[in-house]
This record gives C-alpha cells, sequence and structure tokens, in this order.
C-alpha cells in the first residue's frame, strides 16, 4: 500500500507533480489512470468506450510514465488517444476541439528529476483538488492495496494522432498577423516545448525568428525553462540587444506560459500584458468581464474600465481563475505569472496565444513603432515583485499587519486572499498584499506604488513588520 503522505506530497491543488520515480512511478501513473476515468466518467453517452487524450512534454521519463497510465485507463474499458509530444496549451486545445478529457504529462519549469500529470474533463475544464483530484487521490490511495477493480467488458485501445497543424491553425485563426508590418523576433524556448510549438505557429507569419535552445531536451542543459526568473532571461536579453530586435518572447517548459521582453530587453510587466490583451479582447467584444487576480497592477482594472470592460478581481491559482471566468462568462483573464485565459480558448490559458497577440498589437503600429512606447500606457505603476519571506507564525504577523495598518485612516484591507492594504499618500494610490504558502513557512509579499519611492516606502514598511516574524 502507498503511503498517504507520498501522495499528499504528490497530488497537489492542482496537479500531479513530484520527483520520478521516488515520488512520481509508472505504478502510481497506472493507478492514476484508472482513477481518472472512474472520477471524470469517461464513458460516452451512447454506453460506447470513452476516450481520454494523452499529451507529454520532453521529460525523458514521459514515455513510461504515458504507457503506464494508458494502461489505468484502457483496464477500465477506455480509448487512449496519444498526440505525442505537446505544449500543456495543445493538449488543451485536443481536448476541447474533441471534446475529450485530457492528461498532460508534464513538471511545467520544474527540474529535469521532476514530472507531473495536468488532468482536465472535456471542454479542457480543469481538474483541482475540489473539482476531482481529491476523489482521485482517494482510490488511488485504495487500489494501491486492493488493487483496481475489474472493468467488465473489453479493454479499451490505444491510437494516435498529431494535432500540431490543426492548433497552429486555430490559434493563428484568432489572433490572425495578415497585414502585420515585419518584425524581427528572438524566441527562447528554454530547450522546452516552445521548441515544438513555435515553428508551427509562426511558419509563415511576416516575422524573422532568431531561435535559442529549441532542442527538446528534459535536462535543461542551458537554463531552466522558468521565465519567471530573471536570471533565466539573461540569454534573451542579450540576444535581443545584439540583433536589435523588435521583441523577445520566452516560454517556460510546457510552453503555457509566456513573457516578454522589449526591444531594448527589458523584462515587461506580466500586468502590462494582462492590460494589453484585455484591451484588444474589449475592442472585439464590447463590454465584456475581463478577470484579474488580486497583485496583478492595479493599471489593469483601470485599463479595463477605460475600454468599457467589467473588471473582476479574484484569488492566485487556475482554478479560480477558470471558475470565475466561467462564472461571469468573462473574455478573458490574466495572472502575474505569465498565465494567460481565453473565453475563446475554453478558458484555458496559452502563452502562445499571448504572445500572438503582442505580436500582432505591435505588428500593427507604424513603421519604427518600439515595443516599449507602445507598452507604455499599460503601465502605470512601480511594482516590488514578489518577495517570500520564511516565518515562525504565518497568521501572527498577519494578525500584526491588521493591528498596524487597521486604524489607519483612509486604508482598507480585505482578505480574499491572504492580506490586501490599500491606501494613499498625498493622493497617490498604494497597496500591497501578503500572502502566505499553502506549502511552507513563507508569506509571500506583493506592493505597488504610484511611483519607485513610494513603492519602496510601502514594501519596506510591510517587510520589517514580517521579517520581525522571520523565523
Amino acid at each position: 500500500m502507498l503511503d498517504a503522505a507520498l501522495l499528499d506530497r504528490l497530488i497537489k491543488a492542482y496537479d500531479v507533480r513530484g520527483v520520478v520515480p521516488d515520488d512520481l512511478s509508472p505504478e502510481i501513473a497506472r493507478l492514476v489512470g484508472a482513477a481518472f476515468v472512474r472520477v471524470v466518467g469517461a464513458a460516452r453517452a451512447d454506453g460506447g468506450p470513452g476516450t481520454v487524450v494523452v499529451g507529454r512534454d520532453m521529460r525523458p521519463s514521459g514515455p513510461d510514465l504515458v504507457a503506464a497510465f494508458a494502461e489505468g485507463v484502457t483496464s477500465q474499458g477506455v480509448d487512449v488517444l496519444e498526440i505525442g509530444l505537446a505544449s500543456t496549451d495543445e493538449l488543451y486545445f485536443a481536448a476541447g476541439s474533441l471534446d475529450l478529457p485530457g492528461a498532460m504529462f508534464t513538471a511545467s519549469h520544474n527540474p529535469a528529476q521532476y514530472n507531473g500529470i495536468k488532468l482536465c474533463r472535456t471542454g479542457a475544464s480543469p481538474v483541482g483538488q475540489d473539482t476531482g483530484l481529491r476523489e482521485i487521490k482517494d482510490l488511488v490511495l485504495a487500489w494501491s492495496a486492493s488493487g483496481v477493480p475489474a472493468h467488465d467488458g473489453p479493454a479499451g485501445t490505444v491510437s494516435q494522432r498529431d494535432v500540431l497543424a490543426d492548433y497552429a491553425a486555430f490559434l493563428n485563426g484568432l489572433v490572425p498577423l495578415e497585414g502585420s508590418r515585419h518584425l524581427d523576433v528572438v524566441v527562447d524556448a528554454g530547450n522546452g516545448m516552445g521548441g515544438h510549438t513555435v515553428p508551427a505557429v509562426l511558419a509563415g507569419l511576416p516575422l524573422s525568428i532568431t531561435p535559442l535552445y529549441f532542442e527538446l531536451d528534459g535536462t535543461f542543459p542551458n537554463h531552466e525553462a522558468n521565465p519567471i526568473e530573471p536570471a533565466n532571461l539573461r540569454d534573451l536579453q542579450a540576444t535581443v540587444n545584439e540583433t536589435g530586435a523588435d521583441i523577445g518572447l520566452a516560454f517556460d517548459g510546457d510552453a503555457d506560459r509566456c513573457f516578454v521582453v522589449d526591444e531594448r530587453g527589458e523584462i515587461v510587466d506580466p500586468s502590462t500584458l494582462t492590460a494589453l490583451i484585455a484591451a484588444r479582447e474589449l475592442a472585439k467584444h464590447p463590454g465584456a468581464t475581463v478577470i484579474h487576480n488580486l497583485i496583478t497592477s492595479a493599471a489593469v482594472p483601470e485599463i479595463v474600465r477605460e475600454h468599457g470592460g467589467v473588471p473582476v478581481r479574484t484569488r492566485v491559482g487556475h482554478s479560480f481563475i477558470k471558475a470565475t471566468m466561467a462564472e461571469t462568462g468573462a473574455v478573458f483573464g490574466g495572472e502575474h505569472s505569465g498565465h494567460f485565459y481565453f473565453r475563446d480558448f475554453w478558458r484555458a490559458d496559452s502563452g502562445m496565444l499571448a504572445a500572438l497577440h503582442v505580436l500582432a498589437a505591435l505588428g500593427e503600429t507604424p513603421e519604427g513603432t518600439t515595443l516599449s512606447s507602445l507598452l507604455a500606457q499599460y503601465t502605470r505603476y512601480a511594482a516590488s515583485g514578489e518577495i517570500n519571506t520564511t516565518v515562525r507564525d504565518q497568521a501572527a504577523v498577519l494578525a500584526r499587519i491588521v493591528t498596524t495598518y487597521g486604524a489607519r485612516e483612509g486604508v482598507e484591507l480585505d482578505e480574499l486572499d491572504g492580506l490586501t492594504v490599500t491606501g494613499s499618500t498625498d493622493g497617490r494610490r498604494w497597496w500591497f498584499n501578503v500572502r502566505p504558502s499553502n506549502t511552507e513557512p513563507l508569506l509571500r509579499l506583493n506592493a505597488e506604488g504610484a511611483d519607485d519611492a513610494l513603492m519602496a516606502t510601502v514594501r519596506d514598511e510591510a517587510l520589517a513588520i514580517i521579517r520581525d516574524g522571520a523565523a
């Protein structure tokens, strides 16, 4: 029987992820496959065998884990459609366009020794702790002791299909670049799945591509495929500067996140991209709702309102974004972490679709317009970035922040996700949010102010309280 503590560590809030084979083994993948089809009800309405679509990234452990997962699925009389090497948003495209539940084998930006499984229902609807993962974990634990119950009927079959061309055509149909001026683009795939999808999606467009690390290599020989860390963008920044490119794009390991650097090699804040894409989507869908999490820039809801849209603030995390999009019918959602969600893409996140929006926006400008000048209208505040501090008692530190700020005139506190404190100094707006980590004794601080000096003052005062409780 498997250790319950191992499963608690492996099956997280949004996915399955761990070190291979110590945490995630083929046997566990087999059990997850069988449990998944029981939980999502993969059988067809007419009583025939259902189908689960499965993709994988370039990690060396992927083929064995996929094969084991497929054994679990087919043991329950359900077929498997393998799309092979794929980005996570390519898997979402397959699940959405074919109306099938899906499984993507990836550990996203984690190091080479990791792998994982992102699961979705038909229509690319996410499977998280509250939407099936908890039940899957319970079945895996029980069946590891008793064995998987036998299926009354024939086993499912495994077949293959390449959907890359269809995925590329679909994205290009959503954001066409016909009529765009020519752009010089540097793309850093980080040896991840961007090296698989970028050539297909951007082929034939008015772009000259300088590729960095397009070779699929799950050992990540050049740098981690985690563009949220500035160190992993240095090669991209240097190449943009060396080549005089108009823009640089960076994708994480499974290419569902996109980060951008401008023509100066400066990193573009994902909040700025959220505001840009929101404005573009609102031009097509006047009056629509746009979702943003609570640590995106205050500029995002301001710009959404200015473009006639309805901003809706939500907690951090893709499950909250997607659920709120479904509830509100939102056309678009953005997160500070580089995840961008589109109603026209089954409310799923797609780094490639976000990249196309930025390329289209720049390509529509007059010759000589720079990305930095285009984005200046979407950048209004100075941000601290996320600062993590290990503390002895998360609740006690948050209580001290409430005591410190709660009595101040004109200061507002809310607890949608952690604690957000909002105020103004001499008419200049500022805010900060402190969120506890769910898995570590950390507090995560994000602060923003009308200018660098105000932001630094707000950040440092909040940090002083947090660090007073440091472990």
